[in-house]
């Protein structure tokens, strides 16, 4: 959806219909939790952080909750994340580790990245984060990270983090990127924003061989299957690579055999690699992530 993030055009006109209409069902959701007719599920035992972002896709919250799940279990707590798992088949309850980290059928991309990413973490994946939140706690949990929560809001939280990331045309899906009007985001205890609290950096990748390598003074062409490949070619170019040609899917495309031998010799994406072929062979952009914000603790408190 590449015209979100342009001037309005004719096509978010069309579609403003029925984003009024999408809009008008998504502020009597949470006008009923605004209004106390329903109240979210308060969890004994743990903390809780949600992770979200106003848009859908392409803000970086997944590196966000990365970065707070280590910096979490380096102080001390026991961290578990609860994530959807979106785009996987299986619709179980899951929990793993970096240890025991099942297939992307069941787990789906990004839980998978993110185990791989935070080491000792315990990941939990279903629908109902009330379930997996209840499951971490009995399994010992004291901190649980709430990934892509900032509309779930049966589940009660501590904080409420907003990954700010700029919100496109400003309009509410179809005709705009924005999940709810933007006037949601006073929900929010913390805001990070996009390079100025948190920034994304790709220097290097990893070649077939697993050997790193620079990016500076290469020709490359990417393969992706994430919401904002023109993000990850801005990176590329920033890390003084040239971008010859971007082989673009949509957002957590399984790829095909046929479609990773088209783009042989590409580069893509931590996240895309775990939906890719076994011997895929392409080399794998490494991300960093430089955070400047202070950790996130509940207002008028200290340290937990």
């Amino acid at each position: 959806m590449s015209f979100w993030y342009r001037a309005i055009g004719v096509q978010a006109v069309l579609l403003w219909p029925f984003s009024f209409l999408y809009s008008l069902l998504i502020r009597a959701w949470h006008l009923a939790f605004d209004l106390g007719l329903r109240k979210p599920v308060k969890l004994d035992g743990a903390r809780v952080i949600s992770v979200g972002n106003l848009v859908a896709g392409g803000s970086g919250k997944t590196p966000v909750v990365i970065h707070l799940a280590n910096e979490a279990t380096r102080r001390g707590f026991k961290v578990a994340i609860l994530t959807r798992g979106y785009g996987r088949k299986s619709e179980q309850l899951l929990a793993f580790t970096d240890q025991n980290i099942p297939g992307l059928d069941d787990a789906g991309d990004e839980p998978r990245l993110i185990a791989r990413r935070c080491p000792g973490v315990t990941v939990h994946v279903g629908a109902d984060r009330i379930a997996t939140g209840r499951a971490a706690i009995a399994a010992g949990a004291t901190l649980l990270i709430l990934d892509d929560g900032f509309q779930h809001r049966r589940l009660a939280r501590d904080v409420d983090l907003l990954v700010d990331s700029g919100e496109g045309n400003g309009l509410v899906i179809p005709a705009g990127p924005l999940r709810e009007p933007s006037s949601g985001r006073k929900r929010a205890t913390h805001v990070w924003k996009r390079d100025q609290d948190f920034k994304h950096q790709v220097t290097h990748y990893r070649d077939a061989s697993g050997a790193k390598q620079s990016l500076t003074g290469k020709e490359v062409s990417l393969l992706l299957g994430v919401a904002r490949p023109d993000l990850v070619k801005d990176s590329v170019e920033a890390a003084g690579a040239r971008v010859a040609a971007v082989h673009a899917y949509a957002d957590h495309h399984h790829f095909t055999p046929e479609e990773v031998q088209r783009a042989a010799g590409s580069l893509t994406t931590e996240k895309d690699a775990e939906r890719l072929p076994e011997g895929h062979g392409l080399g794998v952009l490494l991300l960093d992530l430089e955070v400047t914000a202070p950790f996130p603790l509940p207002r008028g408190e200290g340290l937990w």
